[in-house]
């Protein structure tokens, strides 16, 4: 018995001592590839910066070209009047000549006769790939080239699904762009609080609370009125990342200064400054990779803020304009209890947010509980 404990007992030596001679970045991902969130969140937080890169490719139609206004989504099925088949087809919906007894509205249905069936790589809409490459390939679409709608159309007539596919360049592109512009600012400041110390992080941090003070809200709409209608999309699209940045930095610097303040007081930072090591090294080589690790889990969550924040905006009408596509904009034809009730597949662009901040948080709560590996 005692030869066996003693062998459990170097097995479990060993294994201790491998993990402890693992980079502290292999023991990250030994524990965040554990985690079955985060690794969910990891797969379709790729899949959405794929599909915003090749948003030409993945969208079955052109976002802006009109068809049948408030068009249902069509049908896929597995099923033809010949029997089950082993590729899907797509069934329009057309209207009946019968009337519901309750509502008198034409009853619609799919069009059995006429099955488009479903392919890959399928000709479509031309286009040019990052406005470079001229291309008339899609993803996927049906196979006599007519038009797909998946999440039907709007009140223009124009694909909700191709548009979501397109707004999701345009959303990310402004929480990505914020969030980096945040991060930078707001851990700068905060190391720089937190190691200086003193009246400087006296007063700089009653100019943080400040802004923290701020109803966020109101400001935000405030400062998105001060735009002229006339402005270009890049003018008011620039104005919104900096309105989202000039108020978002000052949380994530506090955090940091509190982090700074703790690992300034570690013995090797303390043996740092008593062999002379200069400010500018004890920071970069000390001080910054140890709160890398919470930054980085305050962006992965600090993203779904964001396109929340976009989407809300765009839905009052204060984050970006036509012909700019973004969620938020799109949700602006589910603003009436009457379109809702009628069209009930215009709220599908809340689908893409549920995914989008779903996504994020999955990865973000991965990597809070890997950062801490031991």
């Amino acid at each position: 018995m005692s030869t066996v404990h003693e062998g459990e007992a170097a097995d479990d030596r060993v294994s201790t001592g491998n993990i402890k001679n693992q980079s502290y970045q292999a023991l990250v991902w030994r524990r965040f590839r554990r985690s079955v969130p985060g690794m969910i969140g990891l797969t379709l937080v790729c899949l959405l910066l794929l599909t915003a890169i090749f948003a030409e490719f993945v969208a079955p139609m052109d976002p802006n070209e009109p068809t049948a206004s408030f068009a249902p989504p069509d049908q896929v099925s597995f099923y033809t009047k010949d029997g089950f088949t082993l590729w899907p087809v797509a069934y329009s919906i057309v209207e009946g000549t019968a009337l519901d007894p309750v509502t008198f509205q034409p009853l619609t249905g799919p069009d059995l006769d006429h099955p488009r069936h479903l392919v890959i790589l399928g000709k479509g809409a031309p286009y040019h790939l990052w406005g470079l490459i001229p291309l008339d390939r899609h993803l996927f679409g049906v196979e006599d080239g007519t038009p797909l709608h998946l999440l039907g159309t709007d009140k223009l007539g124009r694909d909700i699904l191709s548009r979501g596919i397109f707004g999701s360049r345009l959303t990310l592109m402004i929480s990505l762009v914020s969030i980096t512009l945040i991060t930078i600012i707001g851990t700068l400041l905060g190391i720089t609080s937190g190691y200086i110390g003193g009246r400087f992080d006296m007063w700089f941090q009653r100019f943080v609370e400040i802004i923290l003070a701020f109803p966020q809200l109101p400001l935000y709409l405030t400062l998105t009125t001060l735009i002229p209608p006339t402005a270009p999309s890049s003018v008011f699209l620039s104005f919104v990342i900096l309105v989202i940045v000039g108020l978002g930095w000052a949380q994530l610097s506090r955090e940091v200064r509190s982090k700074t303040m703790s690992m300034a007081r570690i013995d090797y930072v303390r043996a740092a400054v008593a062999v002379g090591a200069s400010d500018g090294r004890i920071i970069t080589r000390h001080i910054l990779p140890n709160v890398l690790s919470h930054v980085i889990v305050a962006v992965t969550l600090g993203i779904p803020s964001i396109i929340l924040l976009e989407s809300f905006l765009g839905y009052l009408g204060f984050a970006v304009k036509p012909p700019l596509i973004s969620w938020g904009l799109m949700l602006q034809d589910a603003g009436t209890l009457g379109s809702i009730g009628t069209h009930t597949w215009i709220l599908s662009p809340v689908g893409f947010v549920l995914v989008a901040v779903f996504s994020f948080n999955s990865l973000g709560d991965g990597l809070r509980d890997a950062v801490d590996p031991y």
